[in-house]
């Protein structure tokens, strides 16, 4: 299946300046898989190792000096690597941190062999070596689920991708073309954006299976957690991931998911689990401009799941959404699922909401996302319909021009003024959860 992360890797190929590439991401998002979709496009020859399943390769590293470790890999793969046409992919290198320090010395002295290194869990192995990660040495990709637009052309439906890929305002989307691709994001909603289970669903379309495979995918997730037995209870952990989805679209509370759980564990749990990505924190901010994290309250924050379907599943959801998007806390979920992969790949994903705790004014905005020079609230709606109060209140305060609704109805463009008796008005852009990926590309369309 397509990734979009693919041309950003034939972007990197080409710098003249070229950096070894670290891939972050989730167990099973697709790292490995992209690398080698990557490798074979380009007509690479790969050197692959993973350091999970052949921890002694470790020794092929020992030096220092790029040149040695070059000749040690034609030496232990039988193979000549040639600089122009060749790829090095270290697979699971947090179970080998410490040979992060050792890329500097292959872009300083032999940054013509490309070198691509992917882990899962990484930021919390990390914790347990004392180095320097190599600074401006470096440079990521950041690897999300599929988003929908992934998903759309995983299913054959390329000329819909097409399709809500050039809309352009004013909108006049038929109205069978957004019931199809209605449905279809229903079909998202419940199978997810992990690669192996759209795979399987673009095949077979059995929900059966799909329910098999997210359950398999949950039980690699606690396996991962017996490695962390010994400094934190093992039962705790599976509780607090339970409670992400349980939580969802409000505060996250420790006490709520369990009322054993002191607030010291529950933020070391929770900590964990941002750091395998497995979960995602949405911070308050009192948004009074760009940058949004400048104003944030790390004490106050939501949570989302890595994906969609397996928040379902841990919910015990296990039809599609075909009329409706569902309850809010699962809509909030996709949205802020999509929104994360709207940042550039080199950057590192972060979300944001607003709220207000004024008594007697109590006011909440699901998200915030940053559109230079201004920044732009997202309300999301389960349904066609729905109350906008808080985000009046918002826009009232922060006094800027646009705002965009997500819900189920037909795409639209109206001018609001809150009926708070302020002298103000702003321009609410109403969007359908299909074209979350489209959000940027429609704010430069009308001119903000």
């Amino acid at each position: 299946m397509h990734r979009n992360a693919l041309k950003y890797l034939e972007k990197w190929l080409l710098e003249s300046d070229r950096k070894p590439l670290i891939i972050r991401g989730a167990r099973q998002v697709g790292k490995t898989w992209l690398v080698r979709a990557f490798a074979e496009k380009q007509s690479l020859k790969m050197i692959e190792i993973n350091f999970e399943r052949d921890p002694h390769l470790v020794s092929l590293f020992q030096t220092n000096d790029p040149k040695s470790i070059w000749q040690n890999l034609e030496a232990y793969f039988g193979t000549t690597i040639d600089l122009d046409s060749s790829l090095v992919f270290l697979d699971e290198i947090q179970e080998a941190p410490e040979l992060l320090e050792k890329l500097r010395w292959f872009y300083e002295e032999l940054p013509a062999l490309p070198i691509i290194a992917a882990g899962s869990l990484l930021e919390f192995m990390l914790q347990k070596y004392e180095y320097h990660m190599p600074v401006g040495r470096l440079t990521y990709l950041h690897l999300e689920p599929l988003c929908f637009e992934e998903f759309l052309e995983a299913l054959g439906h390329a000329e819909l991708l097409r399709y809500i890929q050039t809309v352009v305002l004013p909108f006049d989307i038929p109205l069978a073309i957004h019931q199809k691709l209605q449905e279809i994001f229903g079909h998202y909603m419940f199978v997810g954006g992990m690669p192996a289970v759209v795979a399987h669903w673009s095949i077979h379309r059995s929900l059966e299976k799909v329910i098999r495979m997210q359950h398999d995918l949950l039980t690699t997730y606690r396996d991962d957690f017996f490695k962390y037995r010994g400094r934190i209870d093992v039962d705790k952990l599976d509780v607090i991931l339970r409670a992400v989805p349980q939580q969802l679209s409000r505060k996250f509370s420790y006490v709520e998911a369990d009322g054993s759980i002191q607030a010291t564990t529950g933020r070391q749990i929770l900590s964990l689990f941002n750091k395998a990505r497995l979960c995602h924190s949405v911070y308050n901010t009192q948004s009074n401009g760009i940058p949004l994290n400048a104003t944030i309250k790390e004490k106050f924050f939501k949570e989302i799941f890595l994906d969609v379907g397996l928040a379902g599943r841990l919910l015990g959801i296990t039809m599609p959404f075909l009329k409706t998007i569902a309850e809010g806390g699962m809509a909030e979920q996709v949205v802020g699922q999509g929104l994360r992969t709207l940042f550039p790949f080199y950057q590192n994903p972060s979300l944001y909401y607003w709220q207000r705790d004024k008594a007697g004014s109590q006011a909440e905005v699901d998200y915030l996302i940053e559109h230079p020079p201004y920044v732009v609230p997202i309300e999301v709606k389960a349904g066609m319909t729905g109350r906008l109060r808080s985000l009046h209140l918002f826009m009232t305060e922060k006094n800027l021009p646009w705002a965009i609704r997500i819900n189920d109805d037909k795409p639209s463009i109206m001018t609001v003024t809150p009926s708070n008796g302020a002298p103000f008005s702003y321009k609410l852009l109403s969007l359908p959860f299909y074209l979350m990926g489209q959000i940027h590309r429609l704010l430069e369309c009308v001119k903000l």
